[in-house]
């Protein structure tokens, strides 16, 4: 993770774009730029970047861990005990910006902060230009450090869905078999990756009404026969993810969920083989959406072919109908088509893939045929 180089690219769009410094409050921004990351609750971070040095500013129950684990210049803190000067977080915030000219202009990454901070700013006396969307792209095309990080929370949402799904029968519960994943993705970790984080996103709906909700937590629902189930996992390694999604059944599928799961599965296979470097974002989604629509299912596929990942969940590019984006090198993308029939359930299978400069590497695997996913 190269940070001086990451800061080094922002810096020159500061100076192209006559900025003072850049304000950066979405916490993924702040990792990729400072490669820190907290569990921010009620107590706000702020990342000051300029021509010359980064400064990280951060709540006091933070300040140790900033200084161990940010690689930025400088770290403010301000508290909340009595025994401290600086208890008051926009003293603090002011205290840091009033260096900079009076009448400059500051960046702020409009998308994601607060329209306090930016009244705040401003009645600092700064004009304020988003810089959002440059830390969006930035993030685009991956390194291939980047890349082997997220190769490996592949291998580890592998065994997860692997162990997840083995534990699945009549009478498990989602809550259940989401267990099992978790706990041989958590051996692995421990036992491959010294002082790593993990996280891990988990949902596995059941049944012909909740498989038709494509983002549901897990309950305690115990399977039974005939049960479609959607077993979604998503593990992050040190803050890179991977993503990888099935559709099961518990006992023989009736004859209409054997005709949308192929339409589905047939609809991945088909975006997958097409996804290459030089094509359009929405090309991708089109190959999906045209096969589901010659089914006649096109009203029931109710979200976008695919979207881009690494350190958030869902990230851009996104691969969807409206988005003429040329695809790059480096990119890396979750495809995962999906189509929900009330009354009959929903389907989506679900793979992370990395563009490369011939085509694509896939970094998860499981089986996505009909007769490998019916567990008797």
């Amino acid at each position: 993770m190269n940070i001086k180089k990451r800061i080094g690219s922002f810096r020159s769009y500061l100076k192209e774009n006559d900025l003072s410094a850049a304000v950066v409050m979405l916490p993924d921004h702040q990792y990729y730029l400072t490669r820190f990351k907290a569990l921010i609750y009620s107590r706000p971070i702020y990342l000051v970047v300029d021509a010359e040095k980064s400064t990280l500013i951060v709540p006091g129950l933070e300040e140790l861990h900033a200084i161990q684990k940010a690689e930025v210049d400088h770290v403010e803190v301000y508290y909340e005990h009595p025994e401290e000067v600086n208890t008051n977080q926009m003293k603090v915030v002011r205290e840091v910006l009033t260096k900079y000219s009076h009448g400059t202009r500051m960046g702020l990454d409009l998308g994601s902060a607060p329209a306090s901070l930016y009244h705040f700013i401003s009645d600092l006396g700064f004009s304020i230009s988003d810089v959002g969307e440059q830390l969006v792209r930035m993030r685009y095309i991956k390194d291939e450090d980047e890349i082997e990080m997220m190769k490996k929370a592949g291998e580890l949402v592998n065994l997860g869905v692997k162990s997840s799904i083995e534990a699945c029968m009549e009478g498990t519960s989602e809550l259940e078999i989401d267990s099992k994943g978790n706990l041989e993705i958590y051996k692995k970790a421990s036992n491959e990756y010294q002082e790593a984080t993990l996280d891990l996103i988990v949902m596995s709906p059941s049944g012909k009404v909740r498989t038709t909700l494509p983002h549901v937590f897990s309950n305690t629902r115990r399977f039974e026969k005939g049960d479609v189930i959607i077993h979604s996992r998503q593990v992050a390694l040190n803050g890179y993810r991977a993503e990888l999604e099935r559709t099961i059944f518990v006992g023989e599928p009736d004859h209409e969920q054997k005709k949308i799961f192929e339409v589905a599965t047939e609809a991945q296979l088909k975006a997958l083989e097409f996804i290459r470097p030089g094509v359009k974002a929405a090309e991708v989604d089109k190959v999906a959406r045209d096969l589901i629509e010659k089914a006649n299912l096109e009203k029931y596929a109710v979200h976008r072919t695919g979207h881009g990942l690494g350190i958030s969940a869902h990230e851009e590019p996104y691969v969807r109908f409206d988005n003429d984006l040329i695809l790059e090198e480096g990119m890396v993308f979750c495809i995962e088509p999906g189509i929900y029939v009330p009354g009959i359930g929903g389907f989506r299978h679900s793979d992370t893939v990395v563009i490369r400069k011939h085509g694509v590497e896939l970094i998860t695997e499981y089986p996505k045929t009909l007769n490998q996913l019916i567990l008797q």
